[in-house]
C-alpha cells in the first residue's frame, strides 16, 4: 500500500498462555483518521502498545511510511514520528504547560534559549492546529480538556505525524469532545495520520474514514466507515447481534430508600468538593448524577458509601442516619442493604494480586457462608465464584486466576457480581462501563434496570451522557460541587452538556 503511513503485518504476541494478538495485519493510509475497536481483551491495547514500543512483538513487522521500522521502547517510536496520548494523561501536574510540553527533550545546556524556542515552536503549533493553551498555566489548574491538548502538543512538538489517541472522550463533555473532534480533523487536513481507540461506535462512526475491528486477539475486519453501520459494527465486535439501546418500561418509585441532605464534603486538601448536597433516590428508580470529572461525583458516593468523612450535613439510609461526619462504616453499610460498586475497580473495588473467587467475596468475607468456625470455607467460597461466573459471563472461567489476568470489562463484572448478588435495597454505583465494550455495556445495563424493575434504589454515577439518559428516571447535573440542575431521563443531551459546564448557573447569576 503505497500511501500508507503504517503497516502491520503478521504480528503476534503472547503473555504466557494468553495470546493476545493472533497473525495480525493492518494498514492504515497516511492522513486518515482510522478506528480501531473490540471488547476487553481483544487485544487492541497490545497492539497499540506494540506500535509505540511499550511491548515487542514475538513476530511480525511494522512499516513506516513504507518503511520497516525497529520500534523496541517509546523512543524509538517518537523517532519514527508516532505519537501517543494516553487514557490516563501522562503529566507532571504542578508543572506549567510548557514544563510539560519540553521535559526530556530540552537538549540544550542553556535552559533558557531552549525554553524561549520552545515557547516559539508552541506558538506556531497552537495556530497551526487550533490548540490554544495558556503556556504558563499549571496542569492541575487546567480542565480536563485543556490538558488533553497538552498532551497532543507534547506529540506534535516531538514531531509526530502519526498520533495514536487512546479512549480520548471519557472524561470530556459534550462540546469538549465536539472540540477534540474539530482538532482531528484539523490534524488531518494538514496530513497527519490519527489511530482513534475507542469503544464508543457514534464516535467511530462521526470522525473517522476507516474503522478495523478486533475480536479475541485477531482482526476481524476492516471497513470504511461510510459503508458500514453502528449494528454491524457492534456484531463484528461481539460474534453476535447487539441490543444497543436500553430497553425498559417506566418506572414505579416507592418509598425513600436514601436521602441526602445539606451535605458538604472536603477533600485531603481542605477545599470543598460537595457543597451543600440535597437529594432523595426512591425504590424502585435509577437517578443518575451527571458531570465532568472533578465537580465533586466522587466526593459524594464516597462519603455516602462510608469511604470518606463529611464536614457536615446527613445521610439517612432507610430512614436511619448514616454517620457521614463520624463513624461510617463500609462493612456495616453493606449489611445495612447498601452496596457500592466504586468508580476506580483497581484501587477500590479489586485487590489484582487476589484470585477471581477471593474478589468476589471480597466485604462479604466474614459472612457464615463463607465460613467453618473461624476459619474460610474454601469449597463454599469456589461454589459462589463458580456461580457468578455463570450467572454473568465472566471470562475466562477460571475462579483460581489473578484477577489482575482479567480484561477490563471482566474485572467490572466480578465487582457487579458481588454487589448485586447480595441483593442490596440500595445500590451506588461509579462509572459502570468505564473502559468496557458494547457487549459487557449491554450486559451490564440489563442488571442495573433488572435492579430497579426489583424494587431496588439505584445511583448512577457516570461521565457517560448517553448511559445517564439511557438508564435514569431521573437526572441529576453536578457542577463545581452543587447540584445545579434536575431533569427526566429525557432531557437533551445538549442541555445537560449546558449544565455540565455550568453554563446556566453562570447566565442566572449576571
Amino acid at each position: 500500500m503505497a500511501n500508507a503511513a503504517i503497516q502491520l503485518i503478521g504480528i503476534n504476541k503472547s503473555f504466557g498462555p494468553v495470546h493476545a494478538n493472533r497473525d495480525i495485519h493492518l494498514e492504515v493510509p497516511r492522513g486518515t483518521i482510522h478506528g480501531i475497536i473490540g471488547e476487553n481483551g481483544a487485544g487492541k491495547s497490545t497492539l497499540m502498545s506494540i506500535l509505540y514500543g511499550f511491548y515487542q512483538a514475538d513476530r511480525g513487522d511494522i512499516l513506516v511510511n513504507g518503511t520497516k521500522a525497529s520500534i523496541k521502547t517509546p523512543n524509538d517510536a517518537i523517532a519514527s514520528g508516532i505519537g501517543m496520548v494516553h487514557q490516563h494523561f501522562m503529566l507532571v501536574d504542578n508543572f506549567t504547560v510548557l514544563e510539560n510540553i519540553i521535559l526530556g527533550t530540552e537538549g540544550n545546556a542553556l535552559l533558557n534559549t531552549s525554553i524561549a524556542k520552545a515557547r516559539a515552536e508552541l506558538k506556531r503549533l497552537e495556530r497551526e492546529y487550533g490548540l490554544e493553551v495558556n503556556p504558563d498555566a499549571v496542569v492541575e489548574d487546567l480542565a480536563v480538556g485543556l490538558q488533553q491538548r497538552v498532551e497532543i502538543l507534547k506529540a506534535l512538538y516531538r514531531g509526530a505525524d502519526i498520533l495514536i489517541l487512546d479512549e480520548p472522550t471519557g472524561v470530556l463533555t459534550p462540546a469538549e469532545a465536539d472540540h477534540l473532534f474539530r482538532i482531528l480533523a484539523r490534524l488531518k487536513e494538514e496530513g497527519k495520520t490519527v489511530i482513534l481507540i475507542t469503544h464508543k461506535l457514534r464516535e467511530i462512526m462521526a470522525i473517522t474514514d476507516n474503522v478495523s475491528v478486533m475480536r479475541q486477539g485477531t482482526m476481524v475486519a476492516t471497513r470504511k466507515t461510510s459503508e458500514t453501520t453502528v449494528e454491524e459494527l457492534a456484531e463484528l465486535m461481539v460474534g453476535r447481534r447487539v441490543l444497543l439501546r436500553v430497553e425498559k418500561g417506566p418506572a414505579n418509585p416507592g418509598a425513600v430508600k436514601l436521602s441526602v441532605k445539606n451535605l458538604t464534603v472536603r477533600d485531603a486538601r481542605k477545599v470543598e468538593m460537595v457543597k451543600d448536597v440535597s437529594f432523595e433516590v426512591r425504590a424502585g428508580e435509577i437517578v443518575g448524577i451527571a458531570g465532568v470529572a472533578g465537580n465533586g461525583q466522587s466526593e459524594l458516593i464516597g462519603t455516602i458509601a462510608g469511604l470518606r468523612k463529611a464536614l457536615s450535613g446527613t445521610v439517612l439510609l432507610d430512614g436511619e442516619p448514616i454517620d457521614v461526619t463520624g463513624t461510617a462504616d463500609p462493612g456495616n453499610l453493606r449489611d445495612r442493604g447498601l452496596a457500592h460498586v466504586p468508580e476506580d475497580r483497581h484501587h477500590v473495588g479489586l485487590v489484582l494480586a487476589y484470585e477471581e473467587q477471593e474478589n468476589a467475596i471480597l466485604g462479604y468475607h466474614d459472612h457464615k457462608q463463607y465460613l467453618t468456625g473461624f476459619f474460610l470455607n474454601r469449597s463454599a467460597i469456589r461454589a459462589d465464584a463458580e456461580e457468578k461466573i455463570r450467572n454473568y459471563d465472566i471470562r475466562p472461567a477460571n475462579p483460581h486466576l489473578k484477577t489482575a489476568n482479567f480484561s477490563g470489562g471482566n474485572q467490572q463484572k466480578i465487582v457487579l457480581a458481588r454487589e448485586i448478588e447480595k441483593d442490596p435495597g440500595v445500590l451506588i454505583v461509579g462509572q459502570p462501563t468505564r473502559g468496557v465494550d458494547v457487549g459487557a455495556i449491554e450486559f451490564i445495563h440489563k442488571r442495573l434496570i433488572a435492579m430497579r424493575d426489583a424494587g431496588k434504589a439505584v445511583l448512577l454515577i457516570s461521565v457517560e451522557l448517553d448511559e445517564i439518559r439511557s438508564l435514569s428516571d431521573r437526572i441529576l447535573v453536578m457542577f463545581d460541587g452543587r447540584i445545579v440542575g434536575e431533569r427526566d431521563g429525557e432531557a437533551g443531551e445538549g442541555e445537560l452538556g449546558l449544565l455540565m459546564a455550568g453554563v446556566e448557573r453562570r447566565e442566572a447569576a449576571e
